[in-house]
């Protein structure tokens, strides 16, 4: 019997909140565990939420237009900065999705049992400081002229070949 490793899923300084419902949709489709939003990543209204009802409604709005109610389906959960000592007390390997001299390629990658993937800012990726962080650091190997994928779509990329 196929045994898919439990994922979990950091999206870290995503400033778009249609990446991010596209993200949580993403999740959704896959089975993510949770979804874990931090740093300036916006997300969806939240029991005793610190914001101000008028922002947490309106991104929770945006949020959905491209999560289509994955936002309610998904387990999630607000981070300043992403705790990557308990997910690793829990068991799980840090798995920074970028582009890196240490990178192993997406399809040479044997994925853990258990994984963490963060994903980082639109345009800057994951900071060295975060990637320094990781365990492992995974890449997408790219064929075209373009450096990179979207966020949300690298992250449909990953996750099927992590749950593959």
């Amino acid at each position: 019997m196929l045994v898919m490793p439990e994922v979990i899923v950091i999206a870290h300084n995503i400033r778009s909140t249609h990446n991010i419902g596209s993200i949580f949709r993403t999740c959704e489709g896959f089975g993510v565990a949770k979804l874990i939003l931090s740093g300036y990543t916006p997300y969806p209204a939240m029991k005793n939420d610190p914001r101000l009802p008028h922002i947490a409604n309106k991104l929770t709005a945006q949020i959905h237009k491209t999560a289509l109610d994955a936002e309610v389906m998904v387990p999630f959960e607000y981070q300043a900065h992403p705790d990557f000592a308990a997910l690793r007390a829990r068991g799980f390997t840090i798995v920074g999705l970028e582009q890196d001299k240490r990178s192993i390629l997406l399809p040479s990658y044997k994925a853990p049992k258990k994984i963490a993937l963060l994903l980082g800012e639109e345009v800057e990726g994951l900071t060295d400081d975060l990637r320094n962080q990781c365990d492992d650091l995974i890449e997408i190997p790219m064929k075209g002229k373009k450096e990179s994928f979207n966020v949300s779509i690298a992250a449909g990329i990953a996750l099927y070949a992590l749950n593959d």
